[in-house]
């Protein structure tokens, strides 16, 4: 329906005096959120252990590691999950850049020549050659304008602008990720890595176990039971080299592929092994309320919430007319080269009005699914929250039993060794016989590679409670530079 330009014009600024936004204003959900970590220090273990490291920007270049900071830096610039992500923030942006061009007017220009021949019922008392060839052309330029009176467009951008958001974070939250698989692959490699070299040393003293014995077995001091018994050792560590071998394979393919790379380019250049560096005691783990402002991922799901939130006051807003405000200023000659000369200018100004109200059920049918969404998007960010507490809640408990574990397995790694050179050297003075020997070695294998996995386990848990604790690195994030720009 469309209305004549004085009663468009009264209808318009009592229209603007009654606008409103229809549907809920987003209110911030309070997150459940206990005073402190349950798994954090007491006072007492706290006196005992050093100043805690904070868990803030960078934390891969606090392990001293030039390599392991390099393929961070470079899994941050070329992973292709990222990518992707990044690519998902883009659109997200582009979206808004469009429902922000719906707050303003629509300006198009057109131009139309058209010839017609009319019949003597359309044109009554003109003679035939009257009604034939009559020409027209007309040129202008037309604008039309939503008027947003209920808030149907500005809800739009409001759930776009909180998409951005989320996807923002979103991407904050891969980047974590991302560098902590980066970080915990390579701590396994090296500790793979060691765990080899145990194997490999391990099997070298065992070889010179069977030589020992078998040069007995030729004195005549030994028996071909000692001697396949100590074979049978040696060949059961040496069973033990081609799966650590493969596991080595498997962490540098890994690496390769989260720096965007093919799975063999870091082959050469991961294959000197390297010590698991010092690792720090404590980490400072802040309050609960702390973590849920820094973790990315809980950033993003309140943003989700808040678009899911906008998106009911967009569907709401179709209960209520639609007003759209349309204007023409052109010219209208019935010859071309007449269409600029004086008297040939039209104009128009108009007020649109579109209310299907006899499909108010559709409406409040989109309105109920806009609910659940909502609903559904508050209870996933209590899922995430909840998580993210069982995330650092679990990491701190890891790194200490890890720590202590670490120990123990240490001592035990020690005092194994030496129990097998007293045991050889024993066995050579002809004090015990092969047996103890044997299983001094056996026992040596196992501690020392047990401590070379908890060691392992002790770095890896070191990376998990910071990619629990640390969020989004800002400064440390070459992508996140593009957002920032935006």
């Amino acid at each position: 329906m469309v209305i004549p330009a004085r009663l468009a014009l009264t209808a318009l600024s009592v229209a603007l005096l009654a606008a409103c936004t229809v549907g809920p204003d987003y209110v911030r959900p309070t997150p459940q959120e206990p005073a402190a970590f349950a798994r954090a220090p007491t006072a007492a273990e706290l006196a005992s252990l050093p100043e805690a490291a904070p868990a803030g920007d960078a934390f891969w270049e606090r392990f001293g590691d030039a390599q392991l900071t390099a393929l961070v830096e470079e899994a941050l610039n070329a992973n292709h999950d990222l990518r992707i992500a990044l690519s998902r923030y883009d659109r997200a942006n582009a979206l808004l850049r469009g429902a922000r061009f719906d707050q303003i007017p629509t300006i198009t220009a057109q131009a139309n020549a058209s010839e017609a021949n009319l019949s003597a019922d359309q044109a009554p008392g003109l003679s035939s050659d009257a009604r034939d060839g009559i020409k027209s052309y007309d040129a202008g330029v037309v604008a039309a304008w939503e008027l947003d009176l209920w808030g149907r467009v500005r809800r739009n951008v409001e759930s776009n602008r909180a998409n951005v958001e989320a996807n923002a974070h979103e991407l904050a939250a891969l980047q974590v990720a991302i560098v902590g698989d980066v970080a915990r692959s390579y701590f396994e490699l090296r500790g793979l890595q060691e765990r080899l070299r145990v194997a490999r040393n391990n099997a070298e003293n065992q070889r010179e176990t069977l030589r020992l014995v078998k040069v007995r077995y030729d004195a005549g001091r030994g028996t071909e039971f000692d001697t396949s018994r100590a074979n049978a050792q040696l060949e059961a560590t040496l069973a033990n080299v081609p799966a650590l071998e493969a596991q080595v394979a498997f962490a540098q393919h890994r690496i390769a592929v989260l720096t965007g790379q093919t799975p063999d380019a870091l082959i050469a250049e991961l294959d000197p092994p390297v010590p698991l560096p010092a690792l720090p005691e404590r980490i400072d783990a802040g309050t609960p309320g702390d973590l849920l402002r820094r973790r990315p991922d809980v950033a993003a799901a309140e943003q989700r919430l808040h678009s899911a939130t906008a998106r009911i006051g967009v569907v709401t807003a179709d209960l209520f007319p639609r007003f759209t405000l349309g204007g023409l200023l052109g010219t209208q000659a019935g010859d071309a080269g007449a269409l600029f000369e004086g008297g040939s200018a039209t104009g128009l100004v108009a007020l649109g009005i579109d209310w299907s109200f006899l499909d108010a059920g559709r409406v409040r049918a989109r309105i109920a699914a806009a609910d659940a969404d909502a609903e559904g998007e508050l209870a996933r960010y209590r899922q995430i929250v909840l998580l993210a507490l069982e995330d650092t809640e679990n990491a701190l408990i890891r790194q200490a039993r890890a720590r202590t574990e670490d120990q123990h397995r240490e001592q035990a790694a020690i005092d194994s060794t030496n129990a097998a050179r007293i045991a050889r050297v024993r066995y050579e003075a002809g004090a015990v016989d092969l047996f103890e020997v044997l299983d001094a070695e056996r026992q040596q294998l196992e501690a020392q590679d047990a401590f070379a996995a908890a060691r392992t386990r002790s770095a890896v848990s070191v990376v998990a409670l910071y990619r629990a604790l640390a969020g989004g690195w800002p400064g440390k994030m070459p992508l996140r530079e593009k957002i920032a720009n935006n």
